[in-house]
């Protein structure tokens, strides 16, 4: 996939038509990915930089708080000081804002294009416990079935609460264990059951099967949709 860098509106010649070819390249292939219906990491990595762009416009001294942490110290440093010569400079003042306006309206024309197909697929998910769910249900089995009607792939989920800027955050990791093929042997208690059995680390899990009638690509899009809808899902329930 064509991709910007981190900084990529900051760095070289600050030109307005150079950077719109840039930024407009790498556009084309997310909204290539979009249209095969494959939203991860595309969908993630516009909003990176949209948050980027947002977070330089409105003030650089909230560049180390908004900035994600994948940026360097030496990125830091390149944009704090471009700031604060774009403020002594009106000509490139001017370049720049140029640029950041129009990167914004652009990518939030993707992010937008994005939203749609994950809604679309969030609101296809039904997502239904196997059995009882433990009082403690932050670790446990994902069972994904698309619209294939055929398997049911199985994923070993675990939660974890992160804090970031003072607010907390549900985050969720998954790994994939297997893939059934439905038949009337391998029904979903017939896969916990066998689960189980075969894995002692996890005596009582929780366990989750999450149905769609679509067929998306399971890795770019159902899986990572699937994933935090189980997270608010969780939450829900558990409040």
């Amino acid at each position: 996939m064509s991709s910007l860098s981190e900084t990529w509106f900051a760095d070289g010649y600050i030109d307005f038509e150079q950077k719109k070819y840039t930024l407009l390249a790498y556009l084309q292939q997310i909204n290539r990915y979009f249209n095969e219906n494959k939203l991860y990491p595309q969908l993630g990595d516009v909003i990176f930089h949209y948050n980027n762009l947002v977070a330089f416009r409105e003030n650089k001294q909230f560049l180390q708080q908004q900035f994600p942490k994948r940026l360097t110290a030496v990125n830091m440093e390149r944009l704090q000081l471009l700031y604060e010569q774009m403020i002594a400079d009106d000509e490139l003042m001017q370049e720049l804002e140029t640029i950041i306006q129009y990167a914004i309206q652009k990518m939030n024309g993707a992010i937008r294009e994005g939203t749609e197909i994950y809604e679309f697929v969030e609101e296809s998910l039904n997502i239904s416990p196997v059995g009882l769910i433990p009082l403690d249900s932050q670790e446990g089995y994902l069972f994904l079935c698309d619209g294939r009607y055929q398997d049911v792939i199985v994923y070993e989920y675990r939660l974890s609460i992160f804090e970031r800027h003072d607010e907390k955050y549900r985050g969720i990791h998954t790994q994939y264990l297997d893939t059934y093929t439905k038949d009337l042997v391998n029904t979903c208690e017939h896969i916990k059951t066998s689960l189980i059995r075969q894995r002692k680390k996890l005596p009582t899990p929780a366990v989750y099967r999450i149905d769609t009638k679509l067929v998306f690509p399971v890795t770019e899009t159902l899986l990572p949709v699937a994933k935090r809808s189980l997270v608010k899902y969780i939450a829900h329930n558990a409040a």
